[in-house]
């Protein structure tokens, strides 16, 4: 098991605790923080996440194992020289990762599902993306191969510096002094979440603020504007796999309908949101232009939906686990098709939440699924492991939860603004 799925095992019940905290606090604060629905989504945004980031799917251009191989010039010692130059390197890349997923159209989906929530809370920390599935980021971090700092040093930090942004993800912090010059604050990252025309495209730093001053991105939250929440084109549902490529379809639709050959190649590269001429004239899309103005997305879901979901994120989180702790038993292949399960499981509930009937069809691709898993093995279903049976048997209950509930929720159609 991976030194950062092992960290997870430490980290997610952390995550968990503090945003119970949360919510606590910002009730006896009386602030509203919180929306169930939207809570869901992001934690289960955040299984989402930890599946394809376990699996270590997807492709490296260019690894850092590579570049330190072949482009150290000196070994830097001691060891903590050697940390404290990756820890420096590591935000240094982080902030024009950041920056640049922010302003370019095709980046942007990579970094999308993170800023969709129209609320702000330590909940929405999770909403990591899926759709990063190319990486390239090793090519900011030649510094750090120049001076041979070592591949496992980064392994290790790598994790924790991505956990050290979690904290600042809240509403209940208010300005902290002198830190405010030195380190990313709740204040400085309320700024960045904002849609607010002052605030958009400001403070991408990660852990040092000094990236954004340095680079003139830094713009400290003002007392007379608060910061309004979400993305310009509201994502309108609580599933996070199709937030995950909603941009990214909008792309495509709009290459496809541009008229000029040139548009349909420059749309990919262009600032984001950047949008033909004659295809934003035909096809227009819903865009906030008065972040004070904002209806939140909002459906009709019953106490009950709302705790189905509750179970059923959280019974997707353990099987997270399951799948983890089994993997070297199961295999690559029936491990990926496992994780395939967990996406569409968490497609399917969250969808329920949105009213939408496909996620009966969702939960009909689980069951196949784990049948075509048991058909693969040619064992009975008596002697499947144990894990794989509890599998088989929480799919048949939640698919027959699923209808209940599309059959039931006389009002889950009816979706409002406001």
């Amino acid at each position: 098991m991976s030194f950062y799925i092992s960290s997870l095992m430490v980290a997610i019940p952390i995550f968990l605790v503090l945003i119970g905290i949360e919510i606590v606090a910002a009730k006896r604060m009386g602030i509203h923080v919180n929306n169930p629905a939207d809570m869901i989504s992001s934690l289960s945004s955040g299984i989402t996440n930890t599946v394809r980031d376990g699996l270590k799917y997807g492709l490296v251009i260019i690894s850092y194992s590579w570049l330190v191989n072949h482009l150290t010039l000196y070994k830097l010692e001691p060891v903590w020289a050697a940390v404290f130059v990756a820890f420096i390197v590591q935000d240094f890349t982080g902030y024009w990762l950041h920056r640049l997923n922010h302003r370019v159209n095709i980046f942007w989906n990579r970094h999308i599902i993170h800023h969709s929530s129209e609320e702000f809370n330590l909940s929405c920390a999770l909403r990591q993306s899926i759709s990063d599935t190319v990486r390239f980021g090793a090519i900011l971090m030649i510094p750090a191969a120049l001076l041979g700092v070592p591949a496992s040093i980064f392994a290790v930090l790598g994790p924790i510096h991505l956990f050290m942004q979690f904290w600042y993800h809240t509403r209940i912090i208010d300005k902290m002094g002198w830190l405010e010059k030195v380190i990313v604050t709740p204040s400085h990252h309320r700024v960045h979440h904002g849609i607010n025309p002052e605030y958009l495209d400001k403070n991408y730093s990660q852990i040092l603020i000094i990236w954004d001053k340095l680079f003139g991105t830094f713009q400290p939250e003002l007392a007379n504007v608060k910061p309004v929440y979400g993305i310009l084109r509201p994502a309108n549902t609580w599933n996070p796999i199709i937030i995950n490529y909603k941009h990214l379809w909008q792309l495509i639709q709009d290459a496809f309908h541009a008229g000029s050959w040139w548009d349909k190649i420059r749309i990919w590269f262009m600032p984001t949101g950047w949008r033909p001429e004659d295809v934003a004239l035909k096809f227009p899309v819903d865009t906030v232009e008065n972040p004070f103005e904002q209806k939140k997305y909002k459906t009709e879901n019953s106490l009950a939906l709302i705790a189905w979901s509750y179970i059923q994120m959280t019974l997707s989180l353990i099987f997270m686990f399951i799948m983890f702790y089994e993997a070297s038993e199961h295999g690559i292949f029936i491990t990926g098709l496992i994780a395939i399960f967990l996406m569409i499981n968490v497609f399917s509930y969250t969808s329920l939440m949105d009213g939408k009937k496909y996620s009966l069809f969702a939960d009909g691709i689980k069951v196949s699924i784990l049948c075509f898993i048991i058909f693969y093995q040619n064992i009975s279903i008596i002697d499947l492991n144990m894990s794989l049976k509890i599998f088989l048997a929480y799919s048949i209950i939640s698919t027959m939860g699923t209808f209940y509930f599309l059959k039931t929720e006389v009002r889950l159609n009816q979706v409002i603004k406001g």
